[in-house]
């Protein structure tokens, strides 16, 4: 393999569609913590020409950071749109979740269906369990010493 050069890629972000832009960013910014960076309203044309679909689109992407992870939000207000949710299984080929640490995981897992979400309690194994965001979108949670354990070892 060659010498990677940090130079020539960058992270920007991840995006994940959303059906309510105020329920998810209160979802990601109280519960979890993410800080909002900014919101666009970009035209419809060239919104519709990079995202390959047909305007009208009403789209807006509001960027919200944590520890250095970009999350955008991306919310069509237009008639129809977005479609609705259909859960995937881990085996099918894509981004499949968002794990993130807490340093109170019982206490997070309490306050996830006051924002709209859903703790899977069948995925607890007493040191991680998976959620769902108020449209379906799965993260993983973890105690905050799982995070310790990985820079401790330097693997961050």
């Amino acid at each position: 393999m060659g010498q990677r050069d940090e130079r020539t890629v960058a992270f920007n972000h991840v995006g994940q569609c959303v059906t309510d832009l105020e329920r998810s960013k209160r979802f990601y910014t109280e519960l979890l913590g993410f800080t909002v960076e900014r919101e666009i309203h970009p035209p419809d044309d060239l919104s519709a020409k990079l995202l390959r679909l047909e305007p009208p689109l009403g789209f807006t992407a509001c960027y919200l950071v944590r520890d250095g992870l970009v999350l955008e939000l991306l919310h069509f207000s237009a008639e129809g749109r977005p479609r609705p949710f259909r859960e995937r299984t881990m085996d099918e080929p894509g981004l499949t979740h968002v794990s993130l640490s807490v340093e109170d995981l019982d206490g997070v897992l309490a306050r996830v269906p006051g924002y709209g979400g859903e703790v899977l309690e069948d995925t607890n194994i007493g040191h991680g369990v998976f959620v769902r965001d108020p449209d379906g979108q799965l993260l993983e949670l973890l105690p905050m010493s799982y995070r310790r354990g990985l820079d401790e070892r330097g693997l961050r």
